[in-house]
């Protein structure tokens, strides 16, 4: 795709691998200038490298950082202004809480989960918003899970703090939608990265059965009858920054090949 991206200054984070390296490939494809994050600095180095060298796109940052520190996230903020400037794309992604159903978790667990998955977000938003208001133009895309609409078992955690997400994307989108800044959701299904493989053996422990099983089961519960890629979730995002896609805001759009079941 060709979406008029080029040279718009797009933050991927939680971008070292699975859908956050996918998004930030497509994005650097698409001809933004990307910054990516993620705790390993080895890790996001190689993932920089990797899409630098398949994309022909020289202005890729990787910075280190957890997005569950505020310090860390005002560093990655400032990094980016000195090297490209002010951020015009927010890709927000974070990487996954403890599988536990309700009993097993702890305190320490849950307040673990509120800083990545929630406080994280508000801190990127209250870093990048600023500027997009003074340029009239901005893209919010929060990328979530599709337990925004239909909880999983043993994923208490994201079952109940990611639905938060879907609160403030919801509220920025009225606040700040005159101003030219578009916010919204990805709820995206089973995506074909590690944590699947994870959800998968909890599956097989749960029901005796195979990892092989398991996974034919899962498949089975999808009307496309397969996974996503992490490319179909990045061209989602990349869709939702263009111009093309400058009415929708507000919205929490499902990637998830038919498995959410509802009908609103």
């Amino acid at each position: 795709m060709k979406l008029g991206l080029e040279n718009k200054v797009a933050l991927v984070t939680a971008a070292s691998k699975g859908i956050g390296f996918g998004t930030a490939k497509i994005l650097a494809q698409e001809g933004c200038k990307v910054v990516m994050c993620s705790r390993s600095k080895d890790d996001i180095e190689k993932a920089r490298d990797s899409i630098s060298k398949s994309t022909h796109n020289d202005s890729v940052l990787a910075l280190p950082a957890d997005i569950s520190l505020e310090g860390d996230l005002s560093h990655v903020l400032q990094e980016s202004t000195k090297r490209f400037g002010s951020i015009d794309i927010l890709a927000y992604n974070a990487g996954s809480p403890k599988v536990a159903a309700f009993l097993d978790l702890s305190d320490e667990d849950w307040n673990t989960a509120v800083r990545l998955l929630l406080l994280s977000a508000i801190w990127l938003a209250k870093g990048v918003i600023p500027a997009m208001r003074e340029k009239k133009w901005g893209r919010l895309v929060f990328i979530t899970s599709m337990t925004l609409k239909q909880p999983i078992r043993n994923l208490v955690l994201s079952n109940v703090v990611r639905l938060s997400i879907a609160g403030l994307s919801k509220d920025l989108s009225e606040e700040f939608g005159g101003d030219g800044i578009t916010s919204n959701v990805i709820m995206q299904g089973n995506i074909l990265t590690g944590r699947q493989r994870a959800i998968t053996e909890d599956f097989a422990k749960r029901n005796a059965m195979t990892f092989e099983e398991a996974e034919r089961a899962r498949i089975r519960e999808i009307p496309a009858r397969r996974f996503g890629t992490v490319e179909e979730v990045g061209n989602t995002v990349a869709f939702l920054a263009s111009e093309q896609a400058s009415y929708i805001n507000g919205a929490s759009l499902l990637v998830d090949g038919g498995l959410v079941r509802s009908v609103l």
